[in-house]
């Protein structure tokens, strides 16, 4: 999910270099943390969250198979 993660980023972002994505797990949950540049958090977010949320669904649909519980969040 991490190289998800970042590939969606990195083509959102002006600066690709400042992409970080770390994971952390928690029994059968995985939290993927997105860092990126102050000025390029409007453009991972979105008007209303709506990139942001898009993000959070693909990664879902991806980690189904997984039968794991992945969780985003933009740092």
């Amino acid at each position: 999910m991490k190289e998800l993660v970042e590939v969606i980023a990195k083509a959102l972002v002006d600066n690709p270099g400042e992409v970080v994505v770390t994971e952390k797990e928690e029994g059968r949950n995985l939290i993927v943390e997105l860092h990126v540049a102050q000025e390029d958090m409007g453009k991972v977010i979105g008007k209303q969250g709506r990139i942001a949320k898009a993000i959070r669904s693909v990664v879902k649909a991806a980690s189904s198979k997984d039968n794991r519980r992945v969780d985003v969040e933009i740092v």
